[in-house]
């Protein structure tokens, strides 16, 4: 041992880490989940948390939609910018956990100048690899620190789950709404097209003394409320575009987007021909349909929800490192190599091993009530990460009840319209063969018109609702379900 000194500064560092194992921070208990197990009007069928994943591309039967969010999670810039803040947390982590182990550094040294004697020059030469202030975790703070980087960052992984979950539902609202407004626009220019020409044919029968301007009057309101309806949807129809460029991050291309079906000039030599029924607005593609008796478990598997917990454990592990701000910090300095007055006998036999072994400690004697204010603020932070936590649960509680509620209300008042909207063409049906006969005036034709593009503008929009309320409840539950925790 004499002939090898520096065996007695790694006996003594290992010696020193093996007493590191003390931690100062609190056992971490997650809290209760302030919400029922079940969502009200739904029959528990088994234990849904057994139930597989449903992916995204599982969820979503159109093959076009499917396309378009797959090039959305490609280029949409706020995803990029969630997967970026990960690699920042991931070092953040790195750094905190490298704290735990030794750092060695390699030092060169020399130096030259007058000699004590004052006649010549003296040099000083010397060569090591050092641990600089290695801090020896007696109370668990680095180990509690490096706990509070792996939390955060397990957080910022589960807020980019969150977004692209966001993102994947935004996609999909914003194309339903794309195509039920393309449908629209499409029934908006049928119907101005044939006011228009209905216009012009009241026009000659008022010129002819068939009409009244009466009648005149009415056929111009129509065609007035018809042109203003067209250019709204073709406003909502661009905003729409718009909206869907922007998350996809790129502008779709034509064969992905819903085409304007082809409006057919109306024939003005037939009156009855104006007035032809309004065509039914195309259905909207369905998706995978979510079970029934949904269990209130499910929520911790939402990323935000795992996102606000890993705070919640980040600031528990806060805890620990203002426990032991109130205890001594102990740090470990230590240097071994070779030293030598010519630089040329630096690592020969005329050098000579140096080493050196140093130990700082520093303690809190008075510091004015900091250490005591630290520790009263990071369980305080704590206390507000479980209230965080828990709003997270209820809230998602929540929007799962709503999606839910409106799954079910959504389907009945789709139900109600569908009939609706079937009287309404059968209305249109008889009202066109009683002006046929004579029997009615072609103002109570036009009405019947009028009253069939309205019920089916609110049905597109009611099933557009309906398809939407599929989409929040997937978002709701935070994507799907899995058998097991990642």
């Amino acid at each position: 041992m004499k002939r090898f000194p520096h065996m007695r500064l790694i006996a003594s560092a290992l010696a020193l880490a093996t007493l590191t194992a003390c931690s100062l921070t609190p056992s971490y208990h997650r809290p209760e989940a302030p919400v029922e197990a079940t969502w009200d009007g739904a029959e528990t069928q088994g234990n849904v948390i057994d139930v597989p994943m449903l992916r995204w591309h599982e969820f979503v039967h159109d093959a076009q939609l499917r396309e378009v969010i797959d090039l959305a999670l490609a280029g949409n810039r706020d995803l990029r910018v969630a997967v970026q803040n990960i690699e920042v947390a991931r070092a953040q982590y790195r750094i905190q956990r490298a704290d735990q182990v030794p750092s060695l550094g390699l030092s060169v040294n020399g130096n030259r100048g007058t000699a004590t004697s004052g006649t010549g020059v003296a040099e000083n030469w010397s060569v090591g690899l050092g641990v600089a202030s290695w801090e020896l975790d007696f109370f668990g703070r680095v180990a509690a620190l490096k706990d509070m980087a792996l939390a955060q960052f397990l957080a910022t992984e589960e807020a980019r789950k969150t977004a692209q979950t966001s993102l994947i539902a935004n996609v999909a609202e914003a194309w339903l709404r794309l195509k039920t407004d393309t449908e629209l626009l499409a029934l908006a220019q049928r119907t101005a097209a044939t006011r228009d020409a209905s216009q012009g044919l009241m026009q000659l029968r008022v010129d002819n003394g068939a009409s009244s301007a009466l009648d005149l009057l009415q056929a111009e309101s129509l065609a007035a409320s018809a042109h203003a309806t067209l250019a709204q949807q073709q406003r909502l129809r661009t905003q729409d575009l718009n909206l869907l460029n922007l998350l996809a991050g790129q502008t779709l291309p034509e064969r992905l987007l819903p085409a304007l079906p082809a409006v057919d000039a109306p024939d003005t030599t037939d009156a009855t021909a104006l007035v032809t029924a309004v065509e039914p607005v195309a259905d909207l593609p369905s998706f995978e349909e979510i079970p029934a008796g949904l269990s209130s478990d499910l929520l911790l598997r939402r990323p935000d929800i795992r996102a606000a917990e890993q705070q919640l454990i980040a600031a528990n592990a806060n805890i620990g490192v203002a426990r032991a701000n109130f205890f001594p910090r102990i740090s470990l300095t230590g240097n071994l190599g070779r030293i030598s007055s010519q630089f040329d006998d630096l690592l020969g036999s005329q050098g000579t091993r140096a080493w050196s072994l140093a130990t700082n400690l520093t303690a809190p004697l008075f510091d004015m009530g900091r250490n005591r204010a630290n520790l009263a603020a990071s369980q305080a932070q704590r206390e507000i990460a479980v209230a965080q936590y828990e709003k997270a649960i209820q809230s998602g509680f929540r929007e799962v009840a709503d999606a839910l509620i409106a799954r079910t209300t959504y389907a009945d008042q789709l139900l109600a319209q569908t009939a609706q909207a079937e009287a309404e063409r059968e209305r249109f049906r008889l009202s066109e063969l009683r002006y046929r006969n004579g029997v009615s005036s072609y103002l109570d034709l036009l009405d019947a018109q009028r009253s069939l593009f309205t019920i089916e503008q609110a049905l597109a929009q009611t099933r557009l609702a309906q398809r939407s309320s599929e989409v929040q409840l997937y978002r709701a539950l935070g994507g799907g379900w899995e058998s097991s925790e990642p």
